[in-house]
């Protein structure tokens, strides 16, 4: 590891040159940035010239979003600049090969940036019997809907995160503990970056072993239902490496962060207001539509089904758990399944994203996503998924799952996991419902048959 203050950059003191309404303007556009309606204010908050040669600079933008009750709470954003930035924002350094490369050097090379008296960049680089070439070349990969990853050499992908908040980064965190404790199908973890200043300290950016040979599973999936012959024998053994996993986070009782938990009353009871607030805010604005129909006027039935659903609450633990598990979170390789993206639900807080949770809300949310592949094929390449699959997908993938899982994390009895997982699947349809009215209404019925489903079975 070296480290370095790099010469006074140009860069950074013309940052108080940028005008607010061009950084406004370009920021907004960018599909990383969260908030897209209007803000109460944008400004720079602070600038850390990582390299002279290329000239890098990292500056953290603060933004405010403005609502209808007045300003929000403040959000803050990495951007990379990589050249003078006076005449306005200049483009981001990731979409230029130097700032490209240079970020990658830096990585490469473990690079501790110092910046004033306590700012400072730390890049860590884990010895690695594949590690790049100096120089190596990088390249943005896809189109991310809030971070930015660079594929180094084709061997390394290094995600930035783009809205930064104080504290580790759950994708760092979980890597970190799942490989020290034996769990290999995720990918290996490289390095990470960190932040250390007045304004944030928190994790930047995060590197980790590019899956060559690895196909993602919903497009997988998708092409498996059009030709018709979709393997359900295969979620059996994606099953059993999420249960595997699962065992694994719920291991250390000697790790703070990871050690599983008994639930409370609080916790049950938080789990309860954070559904019935969302349940409150989506009945209030349910639009008319025929594809609606099956829940208009069905607000306190919801709300008893997840009344009666959380007190058939009993037992198991809490522990670290994905957050966000759907089939576009795990690859397909020759070897088996790779389990990817462990940040969590972007739009929630660090705070929320790092909270333990039950096991089965991330079982919940494969389940769903097998409901979303029945549909899709439709929807996008015009076939019928074949009859039944959605069933024998969720019973092949149960199967493998409670195979694999320790019973110790669940409840003791089998009903009651039962309904906590049917709790767990009526939270993540309500809130695929609010997702796809404002932003895919023609796909609003996938999430109202879920509902419309539970509260059937709960029911009757």
């Amino acid at each position: 590891m070296s480290s370095m203050s790099p010469p006074a950059d140009p860069a950074v003191a013309s940052f108080d040159m940028v005008d607010p309404g061009q950084l406004e303007s370009w920021i907004t556009a960018q599909r990383w940035f969260a908030s897209k309606g209007r803000l109460s204010h944008i400004g720079v908050v602070e600038t850390l010239s990582l390299s002279d040669e290329p000239p890098l600079t990292l500056a953290l933008i603060e933004a405010r979003p403005l609502s209808d009750t007045g300003p929000g709470a403040s959000e803050l954003y990495q951007l990379l600049v990589g050249s003078h930035p006076a005449a306005g924002i200049s483009p981001d350094a990731l979409d230029e090969e130097t700032g490209r490369s240079g970020l990658a050097e830096l990585l490469l090379s473990g690079r501790h940036v110092r910046s004033g008296e306590n700012s400072s960049v730390q890049f860590h680089w884990l010895p690695d019997d594949r590690s790049p070439r100096p120089k190596a070349a990088a390249r943005l990969l896809g189109a991310e809907q809030s971070n930015s990853s660079l594929l180094i050499d084709e061997q390394v992908v290094l995600k930035l995160f783009r809205r930064l908040e104080p504290g580790v980064n759950p994708e760092l965190e979980m890597l970190r503990f799942l490989r020290s404790h034996g769990f290999t199908d995720v990918p290996q973890l490289l390095g990470w970056i960190d932040l250390h200043s007045h304004s944030l300290d928190g994790t930047l950016g995060v590197a980790q072993g590019f899956v060559a040979d690895g196909r993602d599973a919903w497009e997988l999936t998708l092409d498996a239902l059009e030709r018709g012959d979709a393997d359900c024998e295969d979620l059996r053994h994606l099953g059993a490496v999420v249960g595997s996993m699962h065992t694994v986070l719920g291991s250390d009782s000697h790790h703070p962060a990871f050690a599983p938990e008994q639930p409370s009353a609080e916790w049950l009871a938080l789990l309860a207001v954070d559904v019935d607030r969302h349940i409150e805010a989506l009945f209030a604005a349910l639009p008319r539509s025929p594809a609606l129909e099956p829940l208009a006027g069905r607000r306190e039935e919801v709300r008893a089904v997840l009344d009666s659903l959380l007190r058939g609450h009993a037992g198991g633990r809490l522990i670290r758990t994905h957050g966000d598990l759907h089939l576009g979170q795990v690859l397909r390789t020759p070897q088996g399944w790779v389990v990817l993206d462990f940040e969590g639900e972007p739009a929630r807080s660090l705070v929320h994203r790092r909270r333990k949770r039950s096991p089965l809300r991330d079982v919940a949310g494969m389940l769903r996503s097998f409901a979303y592949a029945s549909s899709a094929v439709q929807l996008q390449r015009g076939r019928v998924a074949p009859a039944g699959w959605e069933e024998r997908a969720r019973h092949s993938f149960l199967s493998g799952y409670f195979g694999a899982v320790d019973p110790a994390l669940l409840p003791l009895e089998r009903s009651s996991g039962d309904q906590l997982l049917a709790l767990f699947e009526l939270e993540k349809a309500m809130y695929e419902l609010g997702y796809e009215i404002h932003n895919r209404p023609d796909w609003a019925a996938i999430p109202v048959e879920a509902i419309s489903r539970i509260l059937e079975e709960q029911t009757h």
